[in-house]
């Protein structure tokens, strides 16, 4: 089966990605919802939404509730990254991104789901700003970035000297409640040799972007229609802007 590339499919990521042929994606670059919704010190559960701009996630997403039971969540993102790991070939590699969080009390670091997978290393992204609602903890400023890797996977040549802590603003013109910066998925894209990269959680286009951006293929998936209109009026706005750097004499 020959994939058909630089679109985004409108499905539910789990069974898309169950039809992709195994080994047929060079690069895989995501970040799922957090399950945020269920969280007991955030703000979402009273409805100031924490750090979103409007409280845009206190809702959830357009078409995804972001308060599943936490053993649900973990089944289903453990499942997810299955078939992540399936998909890419013995010298892929998935960047993962994901955020640890204080729930009850304790901290939840995400091993309940990336643990058994090769976890090569963990970036950190360090976000500037943020607002902290508990003052049980002191104010969180990044995310985590797990390089989960297939035994042959190498970095592109000097992307090794790149340091594993990561200063990139958030993204805030972008009317996707959570979207990613396009300097970070740059950063990931070329840092590697991959020809085509997978977004099952594609969002806002930001992935494609930074895919055209490094002229490679992408390929998404996104189970809502109305974040998929963003991210091809994203897209579409910048092939009309974008002047790919000159080849050479």
């Amino acid at each position: 089966m020959t994939l058909d590339f630089n679109k985004i499919i409108q499905a539910d990521c789990l069974e898309a990605m169950q039809q992709l042929p195994s080994n047929s994606v060079d690069l895989i670059v995501t970040s799922p919802p957090y399950n945020l919704k269920n969280s007991t010190g955030n703000g979402m559960k009273d409805g100031r939404g924490g750090k979103w701009k409007n409280a845009g996630l206190v809702n959830g997403y357009s078409h995804h509730s972001d308060c599943m039971p936490h053993k649900e969540y973990v089944k289903w993102q453990r499942k997810c990254l299955t078939e992540m790991l399936r998909i890419i070939p013995s010298d892929g590699a998935i960047f993962y991104n994901h955020k640890w969080r204080v729930q009850d009390g304790l901290l939840q670091d995400r091993q309940d789901i990336v643990s058994n997978f090769p976890v090569r290393q963990i970036i950190i992204w360090r976000r500037k700003g943020g607002i902290n609602f508990n003052p049980g903890y002191f104010l969180p400023t990044y995310e985590v970035i797990y390089l989960i890797a297939k035994p042959d996977f190498k970095l592109a040549p000097k992307a090794n000297a790149l340091g594993d802590v990561w200063e990139f603003k958030q993204e805030m013109n972008n009317p996707h409640p959570a979207p990613f910066p396009v300097a970070l998925i740059d950063r990931i894209i070329s840092s590697t040799y991959a020809k085509t990269v997978l977004d099952p959680f594609m969002g806002s286009g930001t992935t494609a972007i930074a895919a055209l951006m490094n002229n490679i293929n992408y390929l998404g998936i996104e189970i809502s229609p109305e974040y998929i209109e963003i991210a091809e009026r994203r897209i579409f706005d910048f092939q009309n802007l974008f002047v790919p750097k000159a080849v050479g004499m």
